[in-house]
């Protein structure tokens, strides 16, 4: 399948469950993005085309093990975005996100805790985190997060070797949850169909032009 075609039917698939989840549930205040793109140092080295190929409405998680290389790629995807209407969080660092105006700030499962003190520092942010266990999706709406991304749903390059939890046990956390839940972990146009429950659909790969 050509990559413009398969982002193009991710994009539909996210919408569609984003459309479903705001039916379902209004317990969430915040319009939150159907498509997330999550970059990332070794599979997408040079996201700005992926960022450019995203539709209005998305968001953008930046993320890079280097602080410099961090700094960097959000002011460019900041800068990118002046005329673009998407959603920029930054992973794990919350002075470059005040400092670049962005909308909010990324956390890793272990940081869960630190979504409070964040959420009473910037009560307009969008805070959202990594899931890889139920229990965290369970914990996560105490901390004064807007969703979690829970991984990985499918096999995936990112975690090699790791188990996936699968549609079914996805779909029961989704459920389960009393905040918005995104699946990421080898999530593609094909396998994008068999989701529920969850509000949207957070990629690396599925979302890179050309591959």
């Amino acid at each position: 399948m050509p990559d413009g075609i398969a982002r193009a039917r991710l994009a539909r698939q996210a919408l569609r469950l984003n459309q479903a989840a705001r039916v379902r549930t209004a317990a969430c205040a915040r319009v939150l993005p159907p498509l997330i793109l999550m970059t990332d140092d070794a599979r997408l080295p040079d996201p700005l085309p992926a960022v450019r190929a995203l539709p209005a409405g998305s968001m953008v998680i930046v993320r890079a093990r280097d602080d410099a290389r961090r700094a960097q790629l959000a002011r460019q995807i900041v800068a990118l975005n002046r005329k673009r209407a998407l959603k920029i969080l930054v992973a794990g660092d919350a002075v470059l996100a005040a400092r670049l105006g962005a909308d909010g700030v990324h956390l890793a499962e272990a940081e869960l805790p630190l979504g409070a003190r964040l959420r009473a520092r910037h009560p307009h942010w969008l805070i959202t985190a990594a899931a890889h266990h139920a229990r965290s999706v369970m914990r996560a709406h105490t901390f004064g997060l807007d969703a979690v991304l829970l991984s990985p749903v499918f096999p995936t390059e990112s975690h090699r070797g790791a188990p996936a939890l699968g549609i079914f046990r996805c779909a029961a956390i989704a459920r389960a949850a009393r905040l918005p839940v995104y699946a990421l972990g080898g999530v593609d146009a094909r396998n994008a169909v068999a989701l529920t429950a969850v509000t949207g659909i957070a990629a690396i790969g599925a979302l890179q032009p050309h591959r």
